[in-house]
């Protein structure tokens, strides 16, 4: 007898999770601000010791999300960000970061539900791209972080949804310049046009 009840409630429990599972595939557009934006100096003889930090910039990316339980769910994002090196006096020079990432996401109302507060927090590593370097050719400083935040997702239509987060990205400062010290804060602002699956 216990064998069967068994049965039935992992049935049931397997019914309910696959009649929950949809999935979201986005292109997201924002802006990206760095807290902490200083990455050490450049010591040299003439110039003595030179600060430099990042610049804030824009990022483009895409987000492919799986909502595997009623309030639960995985996502993968990755995101192309256009950022500047400035180093003292000089004006800045174009650079850019490409973020990969693994959120699990949290949501405060059901599945199928017009508007989803969610909570998210991953892991996943930044590339940052000094300038003249491309991201074909290598050249890249790979800083594995974290993220966390949260926003607000509205179902448009049966098939479009639009979603709007706040994330902060923490990483360690890129380049290993003398005197970097602490964690970088790369802050997303962002909006995502989603289809619904």
């Amino acid at each position: 007898m216990v064998k069967w009840f068994a049965a039935i409630v992992l049935c049931a429990v397997s019914a309910a999770t696959a009649s929950a599972q949809s999935a979201e595939l986005g292109l997201t557009v924002g802006r990206s601000v760095l807290n902490s934006s200083g990455i050490g100096s450049l010591t040299s003889f003439e110039a003595g010791t030179t600060p430099a930090g990042l610049g804030d910039g824009v990022r483009i990316g895409a987000r492919w999300v799986t909502n595997s339980w009623v309030f639960l769910g995985h996502e993968f994002s990755y995101a192309y960000q256009r950022s500047s090196l400035k180093i003292g006096d000089q004006p800045a020079r174009g650079m850019t970061v490409q973020n990969m990432y693994y959120n699990f996401v949290a949501h405060a109302t059901p599945e199928g539900t017009v508007v989803r507060p969610f909570a998210t927090a991953g892991v996943g590593v930044s590339v940052f791209f000094p300038p003249g370097a491309s991201s074909l050719s290598g050249g890249g400083d790979n800083k594995f972080g974290y993220n966390y935040g949260g926003g607000l997702k509205f179902k448009l239509t049966d098939k479009f949804g639009l979603r709007f987060d706040v994330r902060d990205h923490v990483t360690g400062k890129p380049f290993k310049l003398p005197d970097a010290s602490g964690r970088l804060h790369n802050v997303e602002y962002s909006s995502t046009f989603s289809l619904l699956f």
